[in-house]
């Protein structure tokens, strides 16, 4: 006996290539069916994250066609992550299980059968791994494994060339529904659950229609996020470079010293080098990544909802 899946799709200004992905899905979603993997009250569930686009317009035209397709639509562009939570805690009452995937078909489809393979044994996490990197660039493959290695330098728990091709089971859902972070990054929170976990290796293909909603920008900003919602170590590594920097400012002060009383300084030379030595311009970067956790605590203490949902439609 099957088991209740939700494929669970964000999507931010997708009309492109949302008609292709709802006809893939669907009849990817059939085969499931048919294979006894999955029940017939399997669905998918598309997030619409408060796209400009006629997005929502087709969400709602496919749920009138295809008794396969649900949709809610969020009252404002919260982000990829917010969105993806808000499709998660609505399946989480009805599946069994839920696989999240995005919404341009990068995502093998055809590795959702070893995701359920994994989960009728036993497995309450499956993470989508990436097998290849050929198809990017240089520049991003490069980025891409350096911010892995540093996060797992920093003792963020996170799985390597992991995005958010993910199945989790109904009690995974339960556990991340108590984390309440606001600065919502799930790539750090969903290795903290715990349970039994295993890992699917697919290759990741190229966007099916329309714009990558990550440039270059965003990266930064996701990277960002991750690395200050889960370490501290930056705040650690400002306290060593600030005792490093204590100890070459008295090296710098003895020698502007010896060289004064020595009259090897021209007249005001000392005061100077002093100064220097202060390094402003670093205390500075130092009170701005302070700033930056000063302005998470900020956020989090307001506790403001992550997301409200305007429309559902569910079948």
């Amino acid at each position: 006996m099957g088991s209740t899946v939700y494929l669970v799709i964000p999507c931010y200004n997708e009309e492109e290539a949302l008609p292709e992905t709802v006809r893939q899905l669907s009849e990817k979603l059939k085969e499931l069916i048919a294979s006894g993997k999955a029940d017939e009250k399997s669905r998918m569930l598309f997030v619409d994250d408060g796209s400009r686009d006629k997005t929502w317009s087709l969400i709602d035209g496919f749920s009138k066609d295809n008794p396969y397709v649900c949709g809610i639509k969020l009252a404002h562009n919260r982000g990829h992550q917010n969105a993806l939570l808000a499709g998660l805690m609505t399946a989480r009452e009805q599946a069994e299980c839920t696989i999240s995937l995005d919404a341009d078909l990068q995502d093998d489809v055809d590795a959702l059968d070893q995701f359920l393979d994994r989960f009728q044994e036993g497995c309450d996490i499956v993470y989508g791994v990436r097998s290849k990197r050929d198809q990017d660039t240089k520049f991003k493959r490069g980025t891409a494994q350096g911010f892995y290695r540093f996060m797992h330098r920093l003792g963020v728990e996170i799985v390597y060339d992991h995005a958010d091709y993910r199945l989790m089971s109904r009690r995974a859902l339960e556990a991340l529904s108590e984390y309440r972070e606001v600065n919502l990054f799930l790539r750090g929170i969903v290795p903290q659950l715990g349970y039994r976990t295993d890992k699917v290796y697919y290759v990741r293909k190229e966007r099916l229609a329309g714009e990558s909603k990550y440039p270059l920008k965003k990266m930064i900003q996701f990277a960002l996020e991750g690395i200050t919602s889960f370490s501290v170590q930056p705040l650690k590594l400002i306290s060593n470079l600030g005792i490093a920097i204590s100890l070459l400012s008295v090296l710098g002060l003895l020698y502007a010293l010896i060289s004064y009383f020595m009259g090897a300084a021209v007249s005001g030379w000392t005061a100077i080098v002093c100064s220097l030595w202060l390094l402003g311009g670093i205390q500075l970067l130092c009170l701005g990544v302070i700033g930056v956790y000063i302005g998470k605590i900020y956020g989090e203490v307001k506790a403001r909802p992550r997301f409200h949902i305007e429309t559902t439609r569910l079948q």
